[in-house]
């Protein structure tokens, strides 16, 4: 009788030590990230040539995390992706991000989260005809180049510059003048001067490559408009960030590494850019770029507030968040953000 209790401790104990070994649902071996062309993205083109993501991963106990990195530009290709599964983590346009997580919040499915604020640089509006001289000036004829129609940066901050200019009931006057075209793409139709496209909502480098025509003007700085809020995000499915606590931590902390980084090497930050980049650019262009006050990459989002309150107002947000801490993980709400 004790040898039968005691055989049936010896098997208890091996039962519990064997579930204590079981190690706790895997994370993802694979993370699949977007950035797109300019240098909003600054801080994704370091962390993929410095690999910086993979190093967090390492020092998390994560192994040897496979990144693959997407080129994606404008908010509705970007959404399409991620609510398709094919994307785990993207950099994109502060607006695009609130749009979806307006539409999808409380769903399993799709309801998105940030995971951290990403950047801010000159914004500018682009033009290649003398009689354009602002918003005012532009005819039925007109086309405005965005990446994205309706809710990328771009358009949602034109739309809210229209606003302070003709007043919040106005806001869509210019929409039906904005062309959805890749920010490569439409430097190409702005500089021939051949095409509908006459103006070009742009950020860096593709600012600085259309000024360098004598043809180009700008007529509009959003940063004169509205200050140096956070115009570029990351975000992610939230039921990823959930599964995948790990791997999403070690992203911020690969995303603080890479804005630090920036800081600090200059230099080799414009060289990294200037050999990835789409168009053709010096690193001492770039270089510049990054010493203009208006160029500014953190992860911790400041003014994102000033967006949800236009778009809740225009009925581009459905559901508005009491606070941008609402907006984003756990882990950035202690930051001081905005």
């Amino acid at each position: 009788m004790f040898a039968r209790k005691l055989l049936g401790l010896a098997a208890g104990a091996a039962l519990a030590l064997s579930m204590a070994l079981v190690p706790a649902r895997a994370e993802v071996s694979e993370v699949r990230i977007s950035k797109g062309y300019g240098i909003l993205y600054l801080p994704l083109f370091v962390m993929q040539e410095k690999r910086f993501l993979e190093s967090q991963a390492a020092k998390a106990g994560l192994g040897d995390l496979k990144v693959t990195w997407l080129t994606l530009d404008g908010g509705n290709v970007i959404n399409d992706a991620m609510i398709a599964g094919s994307l785990d983590i993207a950099g994109t346009g502060a607006p695009g991000f609130l749009a979806l997580w307006s539409k999808g919040r409380g769903s399993a499915k799709t309801e998105v989260t940030g995971v951290s604020g990403l950047s801010t640089t000159a914004l500018d509006l682009n033009v290649n005809k003398p009689e354009i001289k602002s918003l005012a000036d532009f005819t039925p004829k007109d086309k405005i180049a965005i990446p994205g129609i309706k809710t990328s940066l771009a358009a949602v901050v034109l739309q809210m510059a229209v606003a302070k200019q003709f007043g919040p009931e106005n806001y869509t006057k210019l929409d039906a003048s904005t062309v959805g075209l890749p920010h490569p793409e439409a430097v190409a139709a702005l500089l021939s001067g051949r095409t509908e496209i006459v103006g070009h909502f742009a950020s860096p480098p593709f600012t600085q490559v259309e000024r360098a025509d004598p043809k180009i003007r700008t007529i509009l700085k959003a940063s004169q408009v509205f200050g140096n809020i956070t115009l570029d995000v990351v975000f992610a499915l939230k039921r990823f960030t959930e599964a995948n606590p790990k791997v999403t931590q070690a992203f911020l902390a690969a995303l603080d590494e890479s804005c630090a980084f920036i800081v600090q090497n200059k230099a080799e930050t414009a060289e990294i850019f200037a050999r990835a980049s789409k168009v053709k650019v010096a690193p001492e262009e770039v270089a510049r770029i990054l010493d203009d006050p208006d160029s500014q990459f953190s992860a911790t989002p400041t003014g994102i507030m000033e967006f949800v309150t236009f778009m809740h107002r225009a009925g581009i947000m459905k559901s508005r968040p009491a606070t941008w801490q609402e907006l984003f993980i756990p882990a950035l709400r202690d930051r001081a953000g905005s």
